[in-house]
C-alpha cells in the first residue's frame, strides 16, 4: 500500500526514482514494480556520511551493506538499468538528480530506523513537497505508520504477511545519460579509522539478495529441523538458527517471504511455529520504536530514568566491553560477538543481563557499542530489547541470567569457551565456568595467573541481591501500577483474533499494569527467545 506524501502539480514527465534504504533487494519490492509500471526508472542508494559516521555504526555494517549494494546494481543492470549510487546528503543528492533528469517522482519503502534517519526522512518529504515531486512510501513489514492503538496491531500483520507477493521485476526502462556512480568501500569513506580497535572481524556471513535467499532456504530445508531445540546454546544457534536477521535488516530478504517460505515448508511442527513468532516479534518490537520515537533515549516507564544514576561504573563498564569481568563464559560471548558480529539471542540476552544487574549500569551506556557488534542491528528491537532486559519496561518481569549458569547449560564442555577466552584453555571442566573456584596449585597448573586473566568483577549473588531491592523498589511505589498500565496500552501486543483470551482479559491487564510480560507475546513463543535466534 503506497503512501503519497505529495502529488499535485506534477512535471508532464514520468521518469520515477526508486530510493532504495533498507530494501535492497528484486523480489517482494512494491516501489520497483510500480516504478516500472510506469515509465523510466532511476534506482537510487545515497551513501550518507552522517549516518554511516553516526555512534551506533560501525564499517562492518557498511561492509555488508556495500556487497548488498553489488548483488542489487547486478540484478538491476540485468534488467536494463544498473543501481545509480551517489555519496552525500539524501536531499542534496536528490536536487542535483532532480536538476539534471527533471524526475517527477520518488518511490520508497517505510522505514522504521532511528532518529538521523527519520530527520532525513522528513527532510526529503520537505524538499519533495517543495520541489513539487511526488514522494510515495510502501509498507513492507507488520509496522504501521500513525498507529493509533495496539488493539488489532496482530490482525494487521497477519494480513501483510499473507498478502500476495510483488511480482519480480522483469525489465527496465533505462535513462542512459546517468553515470552508475562508484560503490565507495569502508576504508574509502574512512570508517575504519571510527572504531580502529574492532576493524578486524571474521565476518562469516556475506550480503546480497541472492545469500540471503540460500541462506533462507538451506535453514527451511536442512538446518532448521532442530531450530526449536538448538538455539539456545552459542555453538548449535549457530548452525540451527536461521541466520537471516542481517538480510531482514537490510531488506535483503522480504519478511514476507521468508514468513510464507516458512509456513510452506517442511520444518517440524514445534520448530516451524518458533521461527515464525520471531518472525512476528521482528515486527512487534520495531513498532515500539515507531509509535514512540523517545525510547532511544528514554525509558519506557519514566519511573526508571535515573535508576542506576549511582552506578555506571566506567571500569566495570570497559571490563564487560573487552571481555575481562572474570566470568568465562561471559567473557566469550563478548570476545565472539565482536569479532564475527553475531551471537545467539540467549547469549545475547545474558549478556545485557549482566550489564544491567550484576555491574548496575544503564542500558544508555551501553547501547551504541552493542549496536555496533551486531551484524544485524535493527534499531527497533534493538533498543526495545535493550530496555526489556534491563529491567526498565514496567510491564516485563526483571530477567536476570547467573552467567556460570547459563554457561553449565549451553556450553557444558567449555569448548565455546576455551576457543574465545584462551586464558582458561587448561582450566578442567569442572572449573572452566568457575575458575576462581580453584586452588592456587590448581591456578599454577592451568596457568590461570600467567595469563593474567582477572578474578571476577563482581560477586553475581550479592549484586543481583541489591539489583533486586533496588527494581522492587520501583515496582512496589505507588505510581508504578498507572505508569506500567500505560506502557501496556501503548505497546504490548494483543492476542490475534481466534488466539485464547478476551478483550475483557486484555482491558483487565491494562488497567492493572501486573505482569503485562504475560500478555506481551505471540502464542507459542516463550519470552526469553527472540528473533535474533
Amino acid at each position: 500500500m503506497a503512501l503519497t506524501l505529495y502529488t499535485a502539480g506534477m512535471k508532464n514527465t514520468s521518469a520515477t526514482v526508486v530510493w532504495f534504504k533498507r530494501d535492497l533487494r528484486m523480489h517482494d519490492h512494491a516501489p520497483l514494480s510500480a516504478a516500472a509500471s510506469r515509465g523510466p526508472v532511476i534506482p537510487l542508494f545515497i551513501v550518507e556520511p552522517a549516518i554511516l559516521g553516526a555512534a551506533d555504526a560501525d564499517a562492518m555494517h557498511y561492509r555488508f551493506l556495500r556487497e548488498c549494494l553489488i548483488a542489487l546494481r547486478e540484478a538491476l543492470a540485468a534488467r536494463g538499468q544498473p543501481l545509480i549510487v551517489r555519496v552525500g546528503e539524501a536531499t542534496a543528492v536528490l536536487a542535483a538528480l532532480h536538476a539534471q533528469t527533471g524526475f517527477d517522482a520518488v518511490y520508497a519503502h517505510e522505514e522504521t530506523g532511528n532518529a538521523l534517519t527519520f530527520a532525513r526522512d522528513r527532510a526529503v518529504a520537505d524538499w519533495a513537497r517543495h520541489a513539487r515531486v511526488a514522494f510515495d512510501e510502501w509498507t513492507q513489514t507488520g509496522v504501521v505508520r500513525r498507529l493509533a492503538s495496539r488493539n488489532g496491531w496482530s490482525k494487521v500483520w497477519h494480513a501483510r504477511m499473507s498478502a500476495p507477493q510483488i511480482a519480480t521485476v522483469n525489465s527496465l526502462v533505462a535513462n542512459g545519460a546517468i553515470e552508475p556512480g562508484d560503490i565507495p568501500t569502508a576504508d574509502a569513506l574512512g570508517l575504519h579509522d571510527l572504531h580502529p580497535a574492532v576493524a578486524a572481524r571474521d565476518i562469516a556471513q556475506r550480503g546480497g539478495e541472492h545469500v540471503g535467499l540460500e541462506t533462507l532456504h538451506s535453514f527451511l530445508e536442512v538446518r532448521g529441523h532442530h531450530y526449536h531445540r538448538e538455539i539456545s546454546a552459542p555453538q548449535s544457534a549457530a548452525v540451527s538458527g536461521s541466520r537471516i536477521s542481517a538480510y531482514l535488516a537490510y531488506g535483503a530478504v522480504s519478511l514476507r517471504y521468508a514468513v510464507q517460505c516458512a509456513q510452506r515448508s517442511d520444518l517440524p511442527k514445534r520448530a516451524k511455529r518458533a521461527f515464525v513468532s520471531r518472525l512476528h516479534w521482528h515486527c512487534h518490537f520495531m513498532q515500539k520504536l515507531e509509535s514512540q520515537p523517545s525510547i532511544e533515549w528514554q525509558c519506557f516507564n519514566p519511573l526508571y530514568e535515573t535508576l542506576r544514576d549511582d552506578g555506571n561504573d566506567q571500569q566495570r563498564l570497559d571490563a564487560w566491553c573487552n571481555g575481562r569481568t572474570g566470568y568465562p563464559f561471559v567473557d566469550a560471548c563478548i570476545r565472539s560477538l565482536q569479532t564475527t558480529g553475531w551471537l545467539n539471542f540467549r547469549m545475547r540476552a545474558m549478556l545485557v543481563s549482566f550489564a544491567a544487574y550484576d555491574l548496575w549500569l544503564d542500558w544508555r551506556s551501553f547501547r551504541d557499542f552493542l549496536a555496533r557488534q551486531f551484524l544485524d542491528y535493527e534499531p527497533g528491537i534493538h533498543i526495545s530489547q535493550l530496555q526489556m532486559q534491563s529491567g526498565v519496561t514496567g510491564i516485563n518481569t526483571p530477567r536476570i541470567y547467573n552467567p556460570v549458569k547459563q554457561g553449565l547449560e549451553h556450553d557444558p564442555t567449555g569448548s565455546f569457551t576455551r576457543l574465545w577466552v584462551p586464558e582458561v584453555r587448561q582450566v578442567p571442566h569442572l572449573f572452566v565456568h568457575e575458575p576462581w573456584k580453584m586452588s592456587a596449585i590448581e591456578r599454577v597448573a592451568c596457568n590461570v595467573d600467567e595469563t593474567g586473566y582477572p578474578s571476577p568483577v563482581v560477586e553475581h549473588l550479592t549484586a543481583i541481591r541489591k539489583a533486586r531491592q533496588r527494581i522492587a523498589e520501583v515496582r512496589n511505589s505507588a505510581a508504578h501500577r498507572e505508569h506500567a498500565g500505560d506502557v501496556f496500552e501503548r505497546h504490548g501486543s494483543r492476542r490475534a483474533q481466534g488466539e485464547r483470551g478476551s478483550d475483557a482479559a486484555d482491558r483487565a491487564r491494562r488497567k492493572s499494569g501486573r505482569d503485562a510480560a504475560r500478555f506481551d507475546a505471540p502464542k507459542g513463543a516463550k519470552r526469553q527467545l527472540s528473533l535474533f535466534d
